[in-house]
């Protein structure tokens, strides 16, 4: 029955088999349904039909109105895919410049090769160039090269100036031009207002050429939406964690790319309460790993094809290791594990086939795909059925998989596929498992090693969040070797639908500004806002986090928000002593003198020793963990006085080498929000600092913190 009045939030995961919807209730975030079906790569309307299905199955099956809808939006696969299968319109790029030397210099650099996608298999995105002098373009030049373009049989066109970054007019010129003629145009200043004038005409141009089939599915997606009833803006998920409107997308689909990796990591990080965490997500094929700390997940620049874009999306290593990859063998010993997975071969995995059916089992080494070694291990049973073994089937025979988890299998059947291979090696079956499993750990540690390197992970503080249907698979075995703390939570298989589901409005700017001033910053802080407002975001609800980079000076600015005015709290309030109980087990084995130095309205602030360091923990009264030290310093200040807080700290936690001095970082808790500030110039921390803490009232209590965990 549909309960009268009930707000639901909707979100569809686009996956390479399945296109999964859930429904969750606005307020308590409870799950209200889901639904899946094949995804519909091959039909006439691509995978926007399958989003349509899944999501009107899901209100029907639900009892869900239209008018109950206060939120939908999907990932999609389908501009990853377009540029895995080469399905890319051909990209004419116009280029502009000024006379001289930089007129000499920026034809060179606007003159694009075509991209190539995939060496092994030659698929590119085909790419004509032409060239208008600064001082020549007017509507006859611009027709000229639209004209000329269109001979060499260009579907898009790319509008690129040397500094385009600091003047849209004269790219705004063909835009305009070629979109009076119907044709659909990427201008370099709208994906990205970084210099560098190569990489962002290639981004734009990469953008271009997947723009007709995304918006003839964006089209057909939000028809489909708009006819079961739904009034609300239908929302897509970009690869950073966030959502934009469908508009939005229709200029800039490139932003879409890894959104399926995004989903997962953000339904992780708001529907788990992972505040810090190495996330992953194991599939049949493919395992994807992320990292989200302090509450906010890594994000880098996407390489598409191998090649850099200016596109920012979530940092996530993707892994041919997964719940179905197949096992290679010599006469001697497992040679790997993967990339193959078992739906490749077109094989059952052994411990979903019914123990019965495995009668004299025998080897057979196969090429899964051509090109492909041949010695991936089939199955052959006494009925002629072909099967397989897979990380699946090694980790339920070490017993490894509890009942509850979508991987868990039959014990036996592995052990009956897995002997005759066991009998080759000369080794017990359960030897075997452990082979399998260790070919995997090697591969998965050494990506989590690099993601702790990078992103300066306390081991100590580091758990493993497992997600997808085979996280049982990987997940605890790689856990225990590195020692590390795990969860699979319930609803692990749709943890991406979720993540769309609950994903903020985002938009980034980013500038080089050398020596940035408050004006400047405000300014890009307002570009940044509007950007979001633009995206779908209610403007009361957007908030923005400045990154000064001193070394390339480069200044980013991150805007988040809501579509709804009001946002619900999906938590009730923890208590002081359910505070300290979350940070005493983030503390870990070893902690000493945990204590609450302090709360204000929203946050309460620990402290403990261990090895000899002072770690501490800041928990929000939803009970996240929203900052994670291993040796800091907090005090509480009123609003008006924190200056002095920042000074003392700036010296008192310096750590002086041979050549250089280290500085600590800065949180700074305010009102609801925590602020995080990184600049390696004391004055430009303040300057942000400023810009979060004018608007408070003077008197208020805020928690000022000097971290020095990086430095060690």
């Amino acid at each position: 029955m549909n309960e009268k009045g009930r707000k639901v939030r909707m979100g569809i995961d686009v996956g390479g088999t399945y296109t999964k919807c859930v429904a969750m209730d606005n307020e308590t975030h409870e799950i209200i349904g889901k639904n899946e079906v094949k995804t519909t790569h091959d039909a006439k309307e691509g995978v926007a039909l399958g989003v349509v299905q899944s999501f009107e199955n899901c209100m029907r099956e639900n009892g869900i109105s239209p008018e109950d809808v206060v939120f939908v939006a999907h990932s999609t696969t389908q501009a990853t895919n377009a540029f895995i299968e080469g399905d890319v319109a051909k990209v004419g790029v116009i280029g502009m410049a000024g006379g001289g030397i930089e007129g000499f210099l920026a034809k060179r650099q606007l003159s694009l090769k075509d991209i190539v996608l995939d060496p092994k298999t030659g698929k590119k995105i085909p790419i004509s160039n032409e060239y208008i002098p600064k001082k020549k373009l007017n509507k006859q030049s611009i027709e000229q090269a639209i004209e000329a373009l269109k001979a060499q049989n260009a579907q898009v066109l790319v509008a690129s100036m040397a500094f385009g970054v600091d003047s849209q007019d004269e790219e705004r010129m063909i835009y305009d031009e070629a979109t009076a003629l119907g044709l659909p145009v990427t201008m370099g200043s709208d994906i990205t207002k970084l210099y560098g004038l190569t990489r962002r005409t290639r981004t734009a141009a990469i953008n271009a050429s997947i723009l007709p089939k995304m918006v003839a599915t964006a089209n057909a997606t939000e028809n489909s939406v708009k006819n079961a009833g739904v009034t609300v803006p239908l929302m897509i998920m970009r690869g950073d964690g966030g959502v934009m409107e469908i508009s939005e997308m229709r200029k800039r689909p490139i932003l879409t790319a890894l959104s399926g990796p995004a989903a997962s990591v953000m339904g992780s990080l708001m529907y788990l309460r992972a505040s810090n965490a190495i996330y992953f997500e194991v599939g049949g094929t493919t395992t994807n790993i992320g990292v989200i700390k302090n509450g906010r997940p890594g994000v880098d620049y996407a390489k598409i094809g191998g090649h850099d874009t200016y596109i920012n999306s979530l940092d996530v290593r993707i892994l041919g290791c997964a719940g179905g990859s197949m096992v290679r063998i010599s006469d001697k010993d497992v040679v790997d594990v993967g990339p193959r997975s078992a739906h490749i071969a077109g094989c059952d995995y052994a411990c979903f086939t019914d123990p019965e059916e495995i009668v004299d089992p025998k080897i057979e080494l196969v090429s899964p795909k051509e090109g492909d070694p041949n010695d991936y291990v089939v199955i052959v049973l006494k009925n002629g059925k072909r099967i397989t073994f897979t990380n699946t089937d090694a980790a339920n025979v070490l017993g490894l998989v509890d009942e509850k988890y979508f991987a868990h299998g039959n014990a036996e059947s592995a052990r009956k596929a897995m002997q005759p291979v066991a009998d080759r090696l000369g080794i017990t079956v359960e030897e075997l498992a452990e082979k399998i499993l260790e070919k995997d750990y090697e591969k998965v540690s050494a990506c989590i090693n690099a993601l702790a390197e990078k992103y300066h992970l306390d081991h100590d503080a580091m758990k493993l969040v497992g997600c997808g249907g085979g996280a049982a698979s990987l997940v605890p075995y790689c856990a225990k070797k590195m020692d590390l703390q795990y969860s699979i939570p319930e609803n692990a298989e749709v943890i991406s639908s979720i993540g769309v589901s609950l994903a903020m409005v985002r938009d980034v700017i980013e500038r080089v500004i050398p020596n940035p001033t408050e004006e400047d910053i405000a300014s890009l802080r307002k570009e940044a806002k509007d950007a979001c407002i633009d995206s779908g975001a209610a403007p009361d609800t957007v908030e923005i986090h400045v990154e000064i980079d001193n070394q390339s000076g480069k200044v980013t600015a991150i805007a988040t928000g809501s579509t709804e005015v009001k946002t619900t709290d999906l938590l009730k309030e923890c208590t002081q002593q359910e505070a300290y109980e979350l940070a005493a087990a983030d503390f870990g084995q070893g902690a000493s003198d945990i204590e609450c130095v302090g709360n204000t309205d929203h946050f309460y602030v620990f402290t403990a020793k261990k090895d000899g360091k002072s770690p501490l923990r800041i928990v929000d009264k939803k009970g996240f963990i929203r900052v994670q030290c291993s040796n800091a310093k907090a005090c509480r200040i009123k609003a008006s006085d924190y200056h002095d807080a920042v000074d003392e700290m700036w010296d008192e936690l310096a750590i002086y080498k041979s050549e250089t001095i280290l500085r600590p970082d800065y949180y700074l808790c305010v009102g609801p929000r925590v602020c995080d500030y990184s600049a390696v110039d004391l004055n430009q921390n303040k300057l942000l600092m400023n810009m979060d803490v004018q608007d408070r009232n003077p008197q208020e209590d805020i928690f000022v913190v000097g971290d020095c965990c990086d430095l060690f």
